[in-house]
């Protein structure tokens, strides 16, 4: 299977999924509480240069997306629309929470951070996992 044979609409839309969700969760719903609990004010949130942050930001969506295409692809295509999304469910459940978990550990971070980005990364990837799901 070559690296790049995935459904790049899917990618594109399912990356924007996962930045929407950052948006909303890092914004409306946790952003107060998130900049808490490591220490930034709206003042510090306003003199980040946004272009590169969130350009950034989106860039490795697109790889995060990407992988997940590439692994969807790898299997057998007859991987139904909840197994898809149950497999976007359990990489952020089975690796991206126990990595943050670590880091934090080791970093004395506060636990309510951890909630607060495991949270976002639970449903970063299951928006991502619908959206790849919905256009196999």
């Amino acid at each position: 299977m070559n690296l790049l044979d995935v459904n790049w609409v899917a990618v594109v839309i399912a990356a924007l999924a996962g930045f929407l969700v950052g948006g909303l969760w890092y914004g409306p719903i946790m952003g107060r509480r998130w900049m808490a609990a490591i220490g930034l004010t709206e003042e510090d949130m306003k003199s980040a240069d946004a272009g590169k942050l969130y350009g950034f930001t989106f860039l490795l969506a697109l790889l995060a997306s990407w992988t997940l295409a590439h692994t969807f692809a790898s299997y057998d295509q007859s991987l139904g629309f909840m197994v898809k999304l149950l497999t976007a469910f359990g990489v952020a459940l089975g690796f991206i929470v126990p990595a943050l978990w670590t880091n934090y550990l080791f970093q004395r971070a506060d636990r309510r951070l951890f909630w607060i980005d495991a949270g976002y990364w639970l449903l970063f990837y299951i928006a991502m996992g619908l959206v790849h799901a919905s256009m196999a």
